[in-house]
C-alpha cells in the first residue's frame, strides 16, 4: 500500500515538474497531462499550486492586478444563457436599470481606481449592442478617460457587429471582454440563443480591430474533466492576452441555480491547469471566488496574477478592504497604474495590435 502510494505521489511529481518546465518554454500542457491534473487527489492541492506557482512567480512576481465593473445596463437580457441571472425568463431578485450615464459610469471608474484598480470594465447586458449603444459606451470612455486617461478601459457588450469594435478602440477602449465559457460540447447545454460559434468570432472581430482579447470561462455548470480541457485548448488557440476564470455563483430563478459541484480544492487545480497553458497570460480570479474558494482564496493567488475588485454585475464580491489586506497579507502588491501589465513579450504583442500595421507609431495605451 505505502508502494502504490509512494509510486503516485512519483507520478503526480514528475508531471508537475514537466508541467512547469514546459510552461516556461512557453508550451501547452498535452492532453494527457491536463486531465491528469485535473485529477488529481485534494491530498496534492499544495503541490498543484506550487508548482504553477513558480510558473506565475516567473512571468508575473509578487504583482497582483485589480480590476473593477462598471454594470452600465442590467437585467432583461434576450438570451438563455442557464448560468446568468440576467438571462430571459429569470426570476433571480437582481437590479434591472437600463443605462447609467457616462457621468455616473465615470464616477464608479474614478472610485476603482482610487482603491487601487488598474483596469475598469464597462458591462452591458444582451445579445449585442445596437450602434445607438456602441455611442453611450464611448460617450462613457471618452468622460472616464479625460479623469484617468492612464486606466485601462475593457468592454463586454455581447456580439459585436461589423465595426463596432473599431469604434470602441478609436474611443479609447484597449481590451474587449467575450467569455467562451465552456467547451463547444457543453455549450449547447447551456445556451439556445447563439452558438460557441458566434463567441469565437466576437473574440476574432475585437482581436483583429486591434483590441486587447479578453476570454475565458466559467466553470461549475456540469462541464466534465473533458470539458475543461477543451475549453483551455480552444481559448489558446485564439491567444487572448487576458483570461478570467469564473466560478458559477448558482442563483435561485436560474436553471442552474442548485449547482454547487465546486470545491475549494478543485477550483484551485482549475486555476493551475490554466496557469500552465496560459504562462505569460493575466489569468484572473473572476466570479464566484467568495464562494467557492472561501478561505482558500489566497492560495489561488499564488497561482492568478489579477482578481476583480468588489462587486460583481448583480452579486457582491468580498469589501475591497479585505482583498487589499488579503493581497498584503498573502505577501503580494497591488500592481500600480505605471506597471507594465504583461511581461515583455506579451505587452508588445498587444502594442502592435493596438498600433495595427503599417504604422510605426505606437498606440495609446
Amino acid at each position: 500500500m505505502l508502494r502504490a502510494m509512494l509510486t503516485t505521489t512519483e507520478t503526480l511529481d514528475t508531471l508537475l515538474t514537466s508541467l512547469v518546465e514546459q510552461s516556461r518554454r512557453g508550451e501547452a500542457p498535452s492532453r494527457e497531462q491536463a486531465l491528469r491534473l485535473l485529477a488529481s487527489g485534494d491530498d496534492a492541492v499544495l503541490d498543484v499550486v506550487a508548482a504553477a506557482g513558480r510558473v506565475r512567480r516567473q512571468f508575473f512576481g509578487r504583482r497582483v492586478k485589480l480590476n473593477m465593473l462598471v454594470n452600465m445596463k442590467s437585467g432583461l437580457c434576450p438570451e438563455d444563457c442557464g448560468y446568468c441571472s440576467q438571462r430571459l425568463g429569470s426570476a433571480a431578485e437582481i437590479l434591472k436599470y437600463s443605462w447609467i450615464t457616462p457621468e455616473v459610469a465615470a464616477e464608479t471608474a474614478d472610485r476603482a481606481v482610487a482603491r487601487g484598480a488598474k483596469r475598469v470594465c464597462l458591462v452591458a447586458s444582451g445579445r449585442g449592442p445596437s450602434d445607438r449603444d456602441v455611442e453611450k459606451v464611448t460617450d462613457a470612455i471618452g468622460v472616464i478617460k479625460d479623469q484617468r486617461p492612464d486606466v485601462e478601459v475593457c468592454v463586454c457588450l455581447g456580439l459585436l457587429k461589423p465595426d463596432q469594435a473599431e469604434r470602441l478602440r478609436d474611443a479609447g477602449a484597449m481590451a474587449y471582454n467575450h467569455n467562451l465559457n465552456t467547451s463547444e460540447d457543453h455549450y449547447a447545454d447551456l445556451c439556445s440563443t447563439h452558438t460557441f460559434a458566434d463567441r469565437v468570432d466576437t473574440v476574432e472581430r475585437a482581436k483583429s480591430a486591434g483590441l486587447s482579447p479578453c476570454s475565458g470561462a466559467i466553470f461549475g455548470t456540469g462541464e466534465s474533466d473533458s470539458d475543461i480541457v477543451d475549453v483551455a485548448e480552444q481559448l489558446r488557440e485564439l491567444g487572448p492576452d487576458s483570461v478570467p476564470i469564473n466560478f458559477l455563483i448558482p442563483f435561485e430563478g436560474t436553471p442552474l441555480g442548485g449547482e454547487w459541484q465546486l470545491t475549494p480544492q478543485r477550483c484551485l487545480r482549475i486555476l493551475a491547469l490554466f496557469r500552465f497553458f496560459f504562462p505569460d497570460v493575466e489569468v484572473r480570479i473572476a466570479g464566484g471566488r467568495e464562494i467557492h474558494l472561501r478561505t482558500l482564496q489566497p492560495l489561488a493567488l499564488h497561482i492568478a496574477n489579477s482578481i476583480f475588485l468588489g462587486d460583481y454585475l448583480t452579486s457582491e464580491g468580498q469589501p475591497g478592504g479585505a482583498d487589499l489586506e488579503m493581497i498584503a497579507d498573502s505577501g503580494f502588491v497591488v500592481e500600480g497604474m505605471a506597471d507594465q501589465t504583461l511581461p515583455g513579450a506579451r505587452h508588445d504583442l498587444v502594442t502592435v495590435r493596438r498600433r495595427g500595421p503599417g504604422t510605426s507609431e505606437p498606440a495609446n495605451v
